[in-house]
């Protein structure tokens, strides 16, 4: 605890001292007067009357094809909660320091004081002219699930919820390398999966699409095992369609109990519940078949130490927490997605799109040389996320979801291009203290 009070204490300081963590910057030259007759009145004009005789022109003339807001209610803050939208702003700016240095994304934080998830809906719809891409982030499940599909439905730019998607994105590339090590199958393994939440609900989605078996996967919530014949089933048909669609499908032996009667001789444990220690133990460990992969993702500590876990036989481990091997973290996808999509002018990211962002995440690692402590590239290899954009933009293109196409090796150029420039701007900031030093305390 005094660990995380100590990162705390320094955040709330430096906060304050730099004023929050993201600005605006001009990307245009002034040399005199005259310039704002170029880039205000009159000559504004002209690009006004272009884009209403084509609104998509607005992707070309303005920098709509690089913004996106990264949205919120604050209903379910990670790891705090419900805290509301004004508490939820430092996350939000966050998110938007980490897609822009990470994806070279104009990112404008947006928490939403909104009465109804209806409500949240059309102020996010009402945005929309003034913006290339929707980031949904910290909304209670499962409103999360119907906003980011109306959403979806009604726009006519990418709408993505990073709880749900990115969460499903890179544990799909980690968990493809993780067989990968141990020499199994996809179609053999039995996967549970601890919490039913927004995360391992899109998981299991994206795991089945991509081609794991449905009924060999087991969701654990807080009454058990999902599967078809639960006593609750009626009221989760009512009340959450996407757990109950999950209960159709998945738990093909119908196993009832808790999470040491799912356990038994899986191959594959993904949790996403709530911090530990201690949620997890070694003795459920045990239970598993032989080698088993453990990812044990609760921030800021994870259900189970990653040493108790390989204690109890876990062959491969991972946490969300980039001071352990194997890092699970979005942001190793949603920087890059959006890089790919914006690139080409998406009106959705796709399935297909976020399982191409997976498989080249996994293949940039395997490259780079696969171990049972490096199954993911860690944030600071940059070069991954151009990659990653390329995939998209090229899945993308293919599905006809891009106003302007783009094939592989473009995007690959041009995402490297952009995303460098991004983080050539900070580094001359920084060395020429226009963004202020760290003070010494």
């Amino acid at each position: 605890m005094c660990f995380l009070n100590k990162y705390d204490d320094a955040a709330l300081r430096l906060s304050e001292f730099y004023g929050g963590k993201v600005e605006m910057c001009i990307k245009v030259p002034i040399r005199s007067l005259e310039d704002f007759s170029i880039w205000y009145t009159p000559g504004v004009a002209g690009v006004c009357r272009a884009i209403s005789k084509d609104k998509n022109a607005s992707f070309r003339l303005t920098n709509r094809w690089n913004t996106i807001v990264v949205a919120t209610d604050g209903s379910r803050v990670l790891g705090l909660g419900n805290i509301g939208p004004e508490a939820s702003l430092p996350v939000m700016e966050g998110k938007s320091l980490i897609f822009k240095y990470l994806g070279g994304v104009d990112a404008f934080p947006l928490p939403v004081n909104a009465s109804s998830p209806d409500h949240f809906i059309s102020i996010i719809k009402a945005i929309e002219p003034a913006i290339g891409g929707v980031n949904l982030e910290d909304i209670s499940s499962p409103e999360c699930f119907y906003i980011q599909e109306k959403l979806s439905e009604i726009m006519e730019v990418p709408v993505w919820h990073d709880d749900q998607l990115g969460t499903a994105s890179v544990v799909l590339a980690a968990l493809i390398n993780a067989l990968k090590i141990l020499d199994k199958r996809r179609d053999a393994v039995k996967i549970v999966l601890l919490g039913a939440g927004a995360s391992n609900i899109a998981t299991a989605n994206l795991l089945i699409k991509y081609g794991f078996e449905a009924g060999r996967m087991i969701l654990i919530d807080s009454k058990g095992a999902l599967y078809s014949e639960r006593r609750d089933i009626e009221m989760l048909r009512q009340n959450h369609r996407w757990k109950y669609e999950l209960a159709l499908k998945t738990n093909k032996d119908k196993i009832d109990g808790g999470l040491e009667e799912a356990l038994k001789d899986a191959d594959v444990l993904i949790a996403a519940s709530r911090p530990g220690p201690g949620v997890l133990t070694k003795d459920q460990i045990k239970l598993m078949g032989d080698e088993p992969i453990v990812f044990s993702l609760a921030n800021p500590i994870p259900e189970i130490w990653p040493w108790e876990a390989k204690e109890a036989g876990a062959a491969i481990v991972a946490t969300g927490r980039s001071d352990f091997p194997n890092q699970v973290n979005n942001s190793l996808v949603f920087p890059a997605v959006f890089r790919g999509a914006l690139d080409v002018k998406a009106v959705k990211i796709t399935p297909q799109s976020m399982i191409a962002a997976a498989v080249e995440l996994a293949r940039f690692a395997e490259e780079k040389g696969l171990s049972r402590d490096y199954i993911l590239p860690t944030m600071e290899e940059w070069e991954a996320y151009p990659r990653v954009a390329a995939a998209v933009s090229e899945t993308i293109s293919k599905q006809g979801y891009a106003r302007i196409s783009l094939t592989y090796y473009e995007e690959l150029e041009q995402a490297a291009k952009i995303i460098k420039r991004a983080r050539d701007i900070h580094k001359i900031l920084v060395s020429h203290n226009i963004i202020s030093p760290l003070p010494e305390d």
